[in-house]
């Protein structure tokens, strides 16, 4: 095979432009091949670009939103289905945690009760030998469903036996706390015991029911 038959056809591009500008546009089955196929590949072009715009631009944002909001579903789906095969461990430690909340909340007396556990930290002192100066019980402040009633309490003793009745407080069957405390040296090795105990108390129904309307209350 010689060299001339494999050179690559030569374009006049002067013929080329001529077919271009002497197109009938009444008789487009005339029209020489280059411009024919120019045309055509211009209008399938436009037409790409106006299915894009017009429709398959808008098809394809919905298709990547429905895409979203199916991995958003899977996740659901997946995070429901741990929660149903743990559904037992679930209901076990809900039930744990209702047996404590509840042995929690017999260690809070109630309204009646209050006055009782007020004369055992008093005893506790005096069990002790220590010598009270002040015991002054202060205003309750209510909670969601229970009731902090501070005690202001200045005792005079020594180390061991103040020592002692801090220990007998956290021994009672009720809450009691000791807080703020502030211990100061007096005479003859005696210490001087400045503190505020805490106690609480449950609310009862009505009390509960009270606090709720107040709190809805107060959003309004």
């Amino acid at each position: 095979m010689s060299a001339k038959s494999l050179s690559l056809p030569k374009f006049d591009l002067q013929q080329i432009a001529d077919d271009f500008r002497y197109m009938n546009p009444n008789d487009p089955g005339a029209w020489p091949i280059i411009p024919k196929i120019t045309i055509l590949a211009g209008l399938f072009a436009l037409i790409l670009a106006g299915g894009w715009w017009f429709v398959w631009s808008d098809q394809l944002v919905e298709l990547e939103t429905k895409q979203h909001e199916e991995e958003s579903l899977r996740q659901q789906y997946l995070e429901k289905k741990r929660q149903a095969v743990n559904l037992d461990l679930y209901t076990q430690q809900l039930a744990e945690i209702d047996r404590s909340f509840g042995a929690l909340l017999k260690q809070l007396p109630n309204k009646s009760e209050i006055e009782a556990l007020l004369i055992e930290v008093n005893q506790a002192g005096l069990g002790r030998g220590l010598q009270f100066e002040l015991f002054r019980p202060g205003g309750e402040e209510v909670k969601d469903f229970y009731a902090e009633l501070p005690v202001q309490v200045k005792v005079n003793g020594t180390y061991h036996d103040i020592g002692a009745f801090a220990a007998d407080i956290a021994k009672l069957p009720r809450i009691v706390t000791l807080n703020n405390i502030a211990i100061l040296p007096g005479k003859d090795g005696v210490l001087s015991l400045d503190a505020a105990i805490k106690t609480f108390r449950y609310l009862d129904e009505e009390e509960v029911a009270k606090q709720k309307k107040s709190a809805q209350g107060a959003k309004k």
